[in-house]
């Protein structure tokens, strides 16, 4: 199996979010990558309405 075809930055900053060493992130399966990011997003969207609400809230 090759590595993922990824810039160093993008590994390096997937690597911290997920929690998950450089080298094992960099032989992890396609599909199983994608799986963890879309985890991510879906964890991130919560938080992004969150910060949404509370800056309308400030401005109003």
């Amino acid at each position: 199996m090759r590595p993922l075809q990824i810039s160093p930055e993008t590994a390096v900053t997937l690597s911290k979010q997920l929690g998950v060493p450089l080298e094992q992130l960099m032989h992890m399966p396609q599909h199983i990558l994608m799986q963890k990011i879309a985890e991510l997003a879906k964890n991130a969207e919560p938080q992004s309405e969150q910060e949404s609400e509370q800056g309308r809230s400030e401005n109003s």
